[in-house]
């Protein structure tokens, strides 16, 4: 598939980047991308939620009344789940979310993410370019003049690059990452998926392993 080169002001340049058939030309597995976003989130979570349970609650441990002859239920604790500030019954304890994954699996469901987005027309190539400062201004006239100002974008890089990463924090709906941190639940989750001439080269090296 080939797609025209853009520069930082949105107009074409007269250069064209094949984009690599073994990556954005296979077709997608459905069930691997929903187990690599399924592992992503679950990587998100904290895992550090907890309730007390009766052992754990301060209360007096002395028979509240009688057994018999009240007319109500017979109870032995303050602690007792049925009591307001009483222990939980089978509460949330910490855990670990984590589970693991294949790395072809993994890297199957990120070549099928950016299929579907050569499918869709949603990749855009830009030829490699740098800010000489860091300016939101710089990041938004980016985005302004390739008019993707409506949608979420995610750019990828090949390597770090401070100026481009730190001008883009504070714009909202966009997110700068290098072509080694590219994850599925990201490239799904933008509506357009900006690459440079570069990362296109260092993807398909990256996925050629």
């Amino acid at each position: 598939m080939e797609v025209k080169v853009l520069n930082i002001s949105g107009k074409e340049t007269g250069a064209k980047v094949q984009l690599p058939e073994s990556v954005f030309g296979i077709e997608p597995n459905d069930h691997a991308i929903y187990l690599d976003v399924k592992q992503y989130l679950a990587n998100q979570r904290q895992g550090t939620h907890k309730s007390k349970q009766r052992n754990e609650i301060a209360g007096s441990t002395r028979k509240l009344y009688k057994q018999k002859g009240t007319g109500g239920a017979r109870a032995g604790s303050i602690k007792s789940p049925l009591f307001n500030g009483g222990g939980r019954v089978f509460g949330p304890q910490p855990r670990d979310y984590s589970f693991k994954l294949n790395k072809k699996l993994k890297s199957l469901a990120r070549k099928s993410a950016l299929a579907y987005k050569a499918k869709d027309n949603n990749v855009v190539v830009l030829e490699d370019f740098n800010f000489d400062t860091i300016k939101t201004k710089n990041y938004t006239s980016l985005i302004a003049a390739l008019n993707v100002g409506s949608e979420k974008t995610l750019l990828v890089l090949p390597s770090q690059n401070n100026n481009i990463y730190l001008s883009s924090r504070n714009v909202q709906k966009t997110k700068v990452i290098t072509a080694a941190e590219l994850n599925t639940y990201d490239v799904l989750n933008a509506g357009k998926l900006l690459l440079t001439a570069d990362s296109v080269k260092t993807l398909e090296e990256a996925f050629a392993k």
